[in-house]
């Protein structure tokens, strides 16, 4: 029993630290664009410019 007076602080820590992480991330704009990023890859790269 007395293994819920540390587990559970530390749980809820633990879930407050994700709920935190999460809004600071939706707030910086990470989640806006879901679809673009997959399709980069199938872009070509731009050719490099030549030295001369």
């Amino acid at each position: 029993m007395s293994v819920l007076y540390i587990a559970l602080p530390v749980a809820i820590i633990l879930a407050a630290a994700a709920v935190i992480g999460f809004v600071w991330t939706v707030s910086r704009g990470q989640y806006d664009d879901l679809e673009t990023p997959a399709y980069r890859i199938l872009e070509d790269d731009q050719k490099p410019k030549s030295k001369q």
